[in-house]
């Protein structure tokens, strides 16, 4: 482990989303909002709860996102040759193709500098099974990825939290692939099949609007999970259980796999992506990982006095075993030349994060635009951890310039702090070379 210089670590992040479209006319634009819904409480919320941020872009790299817009619309009848799409949609099959690409350099500081292009095209597929074969309550869902191109965090800044959402090695893989069944009168779906947590946990509707890795899934539980937890690109063989009883509250849990590619050993490849290439090992025997969350929407209803918002609290807790940054098992530090070098073992581990996501401004003229702050809290144990406080928080806001209705711009920042034994390990190591050993 090499010395650890800064207890903080912060990331700074600018984003704009924007839709291929041209600036409304002010007719354009008056026909719009008299067609369009009100976005309080419609079902597309990202991590598919209600939504409650009206900065929410249309459009996000994110696994959690739910995408509304696409490139059919334009086309018009060349969107949908021979009327497929349509014809499959009556029968309760939908799919989508979706390309994200994206290009990167890094000017200064970090490892080198240098610029990168990448890409990643999505297939989805999702099927009605009570209109498709008369299973009552029942969905089917997969999506694949082919991803290429080079990653700015990994060849040139070597940082913690990740410059893109989409970095991962080149690959073709399988994501998701899973069944749930929906019980009284869809208040409760079962979900079984092979699951990422990044879907539906943890996640910030505000937040989807930034490229950063971190904004999705904190960069805190990606860093003390083993492989970085069942998030993108590596999902595993799960249960998860979603309890709504009502439009503002939800209940979640969820039993994964507690680690998608398998532990390290000195026979196979570091990399976790390496070691999962095609998203396909289907691993079932390691120490589970089990995660919780309840949600609170509220502001839901046109005539509310409160701009809509979701309060989230969650947890989770891994079964396997981890090791001390700083001690050995006798108790001596790993930094001296004398230790053994076998860490102390911890059995089990475990976080809590807390979530707001306010709208705090809508715009007179067009509900449907105005911004959204977000602010997400995430702690875990120092003595087991190489991180053990993570915070974010940020602002968007859309259809911030006339007749661009689709855009969004926003900023963000994130701060993670080296725990407490992580930080004890450098000053061991330091006081050791000043000795001498």
């Amino acid at each position: 482990m090499q010395p650890l210089q800064r207890p903080l670590v912060l990331w700074l992040a600018l984003a704009m989303a924007t839709q291929a479209a041209w600036a409304q006319t002010p007719p354009e634009e008056a026909a719009r909002i008299a067609f369009e819904p009100n976005f309080r409480g419609r079902p597309g919320g990202a991590g598919n709860d209600p939504q409650t941020s009206v900065a929410q872009p249309d459009f996000s790299a994110r696994p959690s996102a739910n995408l509304n817009t696409s490139i059919q619309d334009p086309l018009e009848p060349y969107g949908d040759p021979f009327g497929a799409r349509s014809f499959l949609r009556t029968r309760g099959i939908a799919y989508s193709l979706t390309y994200v690409g994206e290009s990167f350099g890094n000017v200064t500081g970090g490892a080198r500098r240098g610029g990168i292009a990448a890409g990643r095209l999505d297939f989805q597929f999702d099927a009605d099974l009570d209109t498709l074969m008369g299973w009552h309550g029942a969905a089917f869902h997969t999506n694949l990825y082919q991803i290429h191109g080079t990653g700015l965090s990994r060849y040139f800044v070597n940082n913690f939290m990740s410059v893109s959402a989409i970095e991962a090695l080149p690959s073709s893989r399988l994501y998701e692939l899973w069944v749930e069944q929906r019980f009284f009168d869809g208040q409760l779906g079962i979900r079984v099949g092979q699951l990422a947590t990044d879907t539906e946990f943890a996640v910030s509707q505000t937040g989807t609007l930034f490229l950063n890795s971190t904004f999705g899934w904190p960069n805190i539980m990606a860093s003390v999970i083993p492989s970085g937890g069942p998030i993108y690109p590596l999902a595993v063989p799960a249960v998860r259980a979603k309890y709504v009883p009502n439009r503002n509250f939800s209940l979640q849990a969820g039993i994964y796999d507690g680690d998608p590619a398998g532990p390290l050993r000195p026979d196979n490849r570091p990399d976790p992506q390496r070691r999962n290439r095609t998203g396909t090992n289907f691993r079932t025997n390691d120490p589970a990982l089990v995660i919780a969350e309840a949600a609170y929407a509220y502001g839901l209803e046109a005539d509310d006095n409160v701009e809509p918002g979701t309060v989230t609290l969650g947890g989770w807790h891994h079964f396997g075993r981890f090791g001390s940054p700083r001690f050995d098992r006798s108790g001596g530090s790993l930094a001296n030349p004398s230790s053994s070098g076998l860490a102390r073992r911890f059995r089990g581990n475990s976080g809590i994060y807390g979530i707001v996501d306010q709208t705090i401004y809508r715009e007179p003229d067009d509900p449907n635009d105005g911004a959204s702050v977000f602010v997400r809290l995430s702690g875990s144990p120092s003595g087991r951890n190489l991180l053990d406080l993570y915070l974010d928080a940020g602002i968007g806001y859309k259809g911030l310039l006339p007749g661009r209705s689709d855009d969004t711009i926003g900023i963000a920042f994130a701060v993670e702090r080296i725990s407490k034994s992580a930080r004890g390990f450098d000053r061991d190591t330091l006081l050791l070379s000043y000795a001498g050993f």
